[in-house]
């Protein structure tokens, strides 16, 4: 039980880092659509990573090297531009938040939130290689429950995330706050793509 616990605050330590996954998950709270699906899909997508670190630590740790995470970092800053432009295409178009939250179909949101989940280094580095590293001298027993333990905190984190978002969302019907949001939404996913291209070309160095 010990490790349950240890990995249920070991997991929650990591996930609390605001990163544009989070953001995207309060994006979809605040505009009540599909917060279950987005919520399980980053959830389970943790769970499958955690066991991944755990379980197949040295195998990964043998073959993901810089270069993977180079290609990551790439793919994602590519997702995000495209993010950033489509909010503020939204923005000039003078959508509404309600006609906003209409317009992205169930399969849009799955592939954006698959994105924001699997094209992040960063998830990797923090479910496959820390947790995974960490637990590398524990037994097979030991290892079972600091992933559930890990897990357990990602789904606690995302579900209370996305329905807490959805909870505040009462706030965020104005469309003059809504634009406020979209511009925060804007401002910190630019310097998030920032960092990244930082961290890329820190590689070619």
């Amino acid at each position: 039980m010990e490790y349950l616990v240890l990995g249920f605050f070991t997991g929650l330590s990591l996930i609390l880092a605001i990163g544009a996954q989070n953001i995207f998950v309060i994006e979809q709270g605040l505009k009540k659509q599909y917060v279950f699906l987005v919520c399980l899909i980053c959830s389970l997508s943790d769970l499958i990573l955690i066991f991944i670190g755990i379980l197949l630590f040295y195998f990964f740790h043998q073959y993901f090297n810089l270069f993977i995470e180079f290609i990551l970092n790439i793919l994602l800053i590519i997702f995000l531009i495209y993010f950033v432009f489509s909010k503020i295409k939204s923005i000039k178009a003078n959508l509404s938040f309600n006609s906003e939250a209409k317009d992205a179909s169930k399969i849009e949101i799955s592939l954006k939130t698959l994105g924001f989940t699997y094209l992040n280094a960063h998830v990797y580095s923090d479910t496959v290689f820390f947790l995974g590293n960490f637990s590398k001298n524990f037994l097979l027993e030991e290892k079972i429950y600091f992933g559930v333990g890990a897990s357990i905190a990602s789904f606690i984190f995302f579900f209370l995330l996305g329905y807490m978002s959805t909870y505040f969302s009462k706030y965020a019907q104005n469309d003059k706050i809504w634009k406020f949001i979209n511009l925060f939404i804007i401002g910190f996913m630019s310097l998030l793509t920032i960092y990244i291209i930082n961290e890329t070309i820190y590689f070619l160095r």
